[in-house]
């Protein structure tokens, strides 16, 4: 993982005006603009606490942080919101990872921007189907779907066209399973999608374009995953062919999957989300070198479609490098791992 240039936190979870707290500021991520300034001596960032201390001269502490209610800025003699809105943040005490799953979710919840759910802030304009379909699965999991309800139900398109403008079919069972969240088969978008997977058909299964690359089990298996979810009759058979993509779906039909090569180390340090997904189907132990010690704990580096600059108000290092973090994604795949090992 890169470095940043100096420490930081995010501030802003779910649809909550986004701060950024580093060296002494807080920095409105909409306006660009220095909030507060503080003479720090001393900081200490509890990520896993949504929390960062200042301890400054003249014997100030300055308290930063959110809760369920709010985000907040407490200076000791005066108490201030920045930020109202409910969200829900469950302490994950039943778990052995709770320190993590808590900063996770933090991660997670940082990339909702304005009700849209993106893979991350900084680099990214738009959502991804596949990165907000696995967003929705940890929402639901923790009772915030209703942070992006409102888009989901706005979807009016079967593709986001995100990589190249290229219409990929694991898009269609994405969008399905989004819209069972929070609606039901009479949604307008779900007669488009039916149509679309019609044209997508070949013999029993879809095919086309993801990643730049085939992968007829990965289409399928989403398809038929949002077909599911919704009730919808399901025609279509996952076919019994390699697909790299095969073991990254996890959720469902794992028996169906052809053996052959994992991804290679390079692959999976650059997009550890694929990491994370092959370990979660194949039931692997994880190895440190996907655990950051320090926050953020997810990224995503050099892809394609990404704007780099963008994230250099956080660290030049990051968009030196084409790095990005958190990545939600990343976030998704691993808080489901840690909640489900």
């Amino acid at each position: 993982m890169i470095k940043p240039d100096d420490s930081f936190y995010l501030f802003g979870m779910g649809n909550r005006r986004k701060f950024i707290y580093k060296q002494g500021k807080l920095i409105d991520l909409l306006t660009k603009e220095i909030q507060y300034k503080w003479d720090v001596i001393e900081e200490r960032i509890a990520a896993e606490d949504y929390q960062v201390t200042l301890y400054c001269r003249e014997n100030q502490v300055v308290t930063i942080f959110e809760d369920e209610q709010g985000l907040w800025l407490d200076g000791g003699a005066n108490k201030e919101c920045l930020a109202a809105s409910t969200i829900r943040l469950p302490d994950f005490k039943e778990y052995s990872r709770s320190a993590l799953l808590r900063i996770l979710h933090h991660e997670l919840l940082v990339n909702v921007v304005e009700g849209e759910p993106v893979p991350n802030l900084f680099v990214y304009n738009k959502p991804w189907y596949r990165d907000a379909a696995m967003m929705a699965m940890c929402f639901k999991t923790t009772n915030n779907l209703h942070l992006i309800k409102d888009w989901i139900l706005a979807l009016n398109q079967p593709y986001d066209r995100n990589n190249s403008g290229v219409s990929e079919p694991d898009n269609l069972g994405q969008a399905l399973y989004l819209i069972s969240l929070v609606s039901d088969q009479n949604h307008p978008l779900v007669d488009v999608l039916l149509s679309e997977a019609e044209k997508c058909r070949k013999k029993h299964y879809i095919l086309g374009q993801s990643d730049f690359a085939e992968h007829p089990v990965y289409q399928t298996k989403w398809l038929k995953f949002g077909l599911k979810h919704l009730n919808l009759p399901d025609t279509f058979e996952i076919p019994q062919i390699y697909d790299s993509y095969s073991s990254i779906f996890w959720m469902d039909y794992c028996d169906q999957h052809v053996i052959g090569p994992g991804f290679d180390q390079q692959t999976r340090q650059l997009y550890p989300y694929l990491a994370w997904a092959e370990s979660h189907f194949h039931n692997w132990t994880m190895s440190q070198e996907f655990f950051s010690s320090t926050y953020p704990l997810t990224w995503e580096w050099k892809a394609s479609e990404a704007y780099y600059p963008g994230i250099e108000i956080v660290a030049k290092s990051y968009a030196d490098n084409r790095f990005a973090a958190p990545h939600t994604w990343h976030a998704a795949e691993m808080f489901l791992y840690l909640l489900n090992i």
